[in-house]
């Protein structure tokens, strides 16, 4: 087995893990929609999604990768604000 072959299948695993994270961390977005609904509230709460990011960015332990991270997350809290207003329709 090739190098490329090697990466392509510890990216496959990696995938894998970060499926099953992504529909836990979306089950609790459900929660959290339910939550908000019932108690009239807005989807985006600018000031949380900034800690959040923040808080997350500061975890990396590879600083060189801090810019790719942020887009990345930006992309789940996305996905996240998506979901929750689809639920609270």
């Amino acid at each position: 087995m090739s190098k490329l072959d090697d990466a392509r299948n510890k990216i496959n695993q990696i995938d894998e893990a970060m499926l099953k994270l992504f529909e836990e961390r979306m089950h609790a977005v459900q929660m959290v929609a339910e939550y908000k609904l019932e108690n009239q509230l807005p989807v985006l709460d600018a000031s949380r999604e900034q800690n959040i990011i923040e808080k997350n960015v500061s975890l990396l332990n590879n600083k060189d990768l801090e810019d790719y991270y942020r887009i990345f997350f930006e992309g789940v809290l996305k996905s996240s604000k998506e979901y929750q207003k689809d639920l609270m329709k």
